[in-house]
């Protein structure tokens, strides 16, 4: 078939890639250029791409099935893969724009891609391309969470705000080792009232985020360089990566917000698609929030089931649309879980970052039920598959009373050492943070 992808995300490059090695013939669509030879990536319509990214295990395992050498080119790259004890993958230590540069790499070089820079749209009378007609069989929308192939309103489905906004910066480090670490990724530590992360990623380079409600007005000023060195600087532990000497920026502090969680579906009450000819994925259709980084792990599984439905078979009209349905179906069962789980562990994270102690009288969220592991080693275990993503959130069930066993006994997780979110607003209006 010839089929037309638009969007070079990660889950537009997977498509593209994957259907071409099955004798497809596909037109890769982009609104901007790809990577230059040298300085950072400008991406307009990706506005985090220097934002600090967690890439879980399925992310590995996904590449690792369908496109080992774009494994081979990320470690060559020095990204690293993060594994458990027991050897699995849990994570991929890479930079999105690193990450995103190896696939389109991979994606041109691939026979029977051919990449296009342009503006695309889809209307009754077909796809057109900077305003001139391309005849293609299949339309793969891989546009991502704000795209607009269509020209139409957004599909029914679910968007919630978040709450979140952060400002990151990346930075190399010099010399061999790692500053203080508490997880594969590198540094996570839950404040009072925010978030504070170091991401560790690929060629010695990493990312500091703070993640916080929005609501503190002089939070804002973080995204001074001035006052956001002062603040990673006032956080034990995390200060250690930044000292001088030990690190140097590479990026100025960016800042990201209106995060929203959500889910679009394919298809109307009769099971009819939205926009015959036309099958979305990744981003288009579910979207999660980057605190429990999942994103591209979803997007890949949706490209990955997608490209399997599709295989190596000329696809009539008519079979397209039976496979939308089904392609919609099978997303509501695998990938919508990981949404409502997103969306619940947002609410109920902003209600403790209000001041609100954890509501004993609704089912824990996700993050509580592990964060119950620190008193309760029985949860490791359960939690495993979860964190994961080898069985779906509802495999939490098990866990669940174990964790609201331990918090009915009054045990709340501490606060790491360092300012709360007042305080840290406080600094953010100080004279010393100014001029630090």
């Amino acid at each position: 078939m010839r089929i037309a992808v638009i969007g070079a995300g990660p889950a537009g490059l997977y498509c593209a890639t994957a259907l071409a090695r099955r004798g497809h013939t596909i037109v890769l669509v982009d609104r901007e250029p790809g990577p230059p030879p040298h300085g950072l990536w400008h991406r307009r319509g990706v506005m985090q791409l220097h934002h600090a990214h967690t890439f879980r295990g399925p992310v590995v395992d996904v590449l690792g099935a369908e496109m080992p050498d774009v494994l081979d080119d990320l470690a060559a790259r020095r990204a690293e893969i993060a594994h458990d004890g027991d050897g699995r993958a849990i994570a991929l230590l890479c930079r999105r724009a690193t990450f995103d540069a190896v696939l389109r790499h991979r994606a041109e070089r691939t026979a029977g891609v051919s990449v296009r820079t342009g503006h695309a749209a889809y209307t009754e009378a077909g796809l057109f391309i900077d305003g001139s007609p391309v005849t293609v069989d299949l339309v793969v929308d891989a546009t991502g969470r704000s795209g607009r192939l269509t020209g139409r309103p957004s599909r029914s489905g679910t968007v919630v705000d978040c709450g979140a906004v952060y400002v990151t910066r990346q930075y190399r480090l010099r010399g061999p080792g790692l500053p203080p670490t508490n997880s594969p990724i590198g540094l996570s530590l839950s404040m009072d009232g925010y978030v504070a992360i170091a991401f560790v990623h690929d060629d010695r380079t990493f990312s500091v985020t703070i993640i916080h409600d929005g609501s503190e007005a002089r939070l804002r000023e973080l995204r001074a360089e001035a006052v956001f060195e002062s603040a990673v600087a006032a956080i034990p532990q995390l200060c250690e990566w930044t000292a001088a000497g030990r690190s140097d920026p590479i990026t100025p502090v960016l800042a990201g917000g209106r995060l929203y969680n959500g889910y679009r579906g394919q298809v109307d009450e009769a099971g009819r698609p939205f926009v015959p000819g036309v099958i979305s994925v990744g981003d288009a259709v579910c979207t999660t929030t980057p605190l429990a980084g999942r994103g591209v792990a979803l997007a890949l599984w949706q490209a990955r089931e997608l490209v399997g439905r599709i295989g190596r078979k000329h696809l009539a009209r008519h079979v397209i649309a039976d496979m939308t349905g089904e392609f919609d179906d099978w997303c509501r069962k695998v990938i919508k879980p990981w949404f409502d789980d997103q969306v619940y562990a947002d609410g109920h994270r902003l209600r403790r970052w209000a001041g609100e102690d954890i509501d004993l009288s609704s089912p824990l969220p996700s993050d509580l039920v592990a964060a119950a592991a620190e008193r309760d080693p029985r949860l490791a275990a359960l939690l495993a598959p979860y964190h994961r993503m080898e069985g779906p959130p509802s495999a939490l069930v098990t866990a669940e009373p174990l964790a609201r066993a331990v918090f009915a006994t009054g045990w709340r997780p501490a606060f790491p050492d360092g300012p709360s979110r007042a305080e840290l607003a406080g600094m953010c209006r100080s004279p010393a943070a100014r001029i630090a």
